[in-house]
């Protein structure tokens, strides 16, 4: 069996007071369209960076938001799918939950430089609404309002959650 290439990423579940979730909205062109996936802000970890060193920064890049603290690891997520992330045969997604008062994000990069990472907006979205979403676009993870109630009514897990797609 051939090695697998995996990008490692980090991503942050940043609640407000309220419990809403943060998300970025991703719209990915494919072949055949569009795929529109709202997910947890974050990004790859570079050759040679930390996790949350990443974390850091691509939450300062992306939605404006410093880490005082180092946030708890609450989910871990593997997905082997070729074409799942471009040039890799998947991902490995490790959330870290970051508790914050609600803020407007605006993070360093220009909205030229967003859309460069596909990135097309940013929203605060209640637990019930995520739950309750009917529409074309996807989450990611794709039961994310599972997870998520989870995580809101039960605290931090002892060990992180392993995720599926």
């Amino acid at each position: 069996m051939s090695p697998v290439n995996l990008r490692h990423a980090v991503r942050a579940i940043i609640l407000d007071h309220d419990d809403r979730i943060l998300l970025c909205r991703f719209a990915i062109p494919q072949p055949d369209g569009t795929i529109v996936v709202w997910a947890a802000p974050g990004g790859g970890v570079e050759p040679g960076e930390g996790p949350l060193t990443a974390l850091r920064r691509e939450l300062h890049e992306e939605v404006g938001l410093a880490l005082d603290a180092e946030p708890p690891h609450v989910w871990h997520q593997e997905v082997v799918a070729p074409g799942h992330a471009a040039g890799y045969d998947g991902v490995i997604n490790d959330y870290f939950l970051v508790r914050t008062a609600f803020f407007t994000p605006r993070g360093a990069l220009s909205d030229d430089e967003l859309t460069a990472e596909n990135i097309t907006r940013l929203q605060w979205w209640r637990l019930q609404d995520v739950a309750d979403y009917d529409g074309t676009d996807l989450f990611s993870p794709r039961d994310l309002a599972g997870p998520l109630a989870t995580l809101i009514s039960s605290g931090l897990p002892d060990r992180p959650v392993p995720l599926g797609l």
